[in-house]
Parts: structure tokens; sequence; C-alpha cells
């Protein structure tokens, strides 16, 4: 599967969430960029978001957004690589 800009937006906006707790939605205004109301649309047709301008994360959203946050901790931590040999 290859990254397009469709599924960096979406990626972006899915990170905007608190993945740790359901109490915290994010609305996406009318005057937010067109990619970011596009990617809330097809974040919400996808059930990962309750509305399809933001709202909170379903269940299966939820899931993806922990995933998203452990792939970014992954992506962003240092290694220590030995590279000796």
């Amino acid at each position: 599967m290859k990254i397009n800009d469709l599924l960096v937006n979406e990626l972006t906006l899915l990170s905007q969430f608190k993945s740790q707790t359901a109490l915290e939605g994010i609305k996406v205004h009318t005057n937010a960029s067109q990619d970011m109301v596009d990617a809330a649309n097809r974040l919400f047709e996808k059930n990962l978001i309750t509305k399809n301008d933001g709202g909170y994360l379903t269940d299966l959203g939820k899931e993806a957004a922990e995933n998203l946050d452990s792939l970014l901790s992954i992506l962003t931590t240092p290694s220590n690589l030995d590279t000796s040999h």
C-alpha cells in the first residue's frame, strides 16, 4: 500500500484525537482547509469518527488512533543501532 496525500490528511486528522480518552472529541470547522474537511468526511465514512465534521472516535477509530500513536512513537524515537559490524 502506498501512502498518498489523502491518507496523509486522514492520518493527520486522526492524530489530533486523544486516543487515551473517549471523552474528548474534535470539531473540524467550516473554515478549516478543504483537505481536512474532506479527511473528516472520509474518516466518518470509514466509521472511525462519530460525525462527518469530527465528533468522537468510534471503537474502531480508537484502535486506529492507538496504532497510529504507536507508529509515531516508533518513527520519532531515536534508535541506537550498532553499526560497528
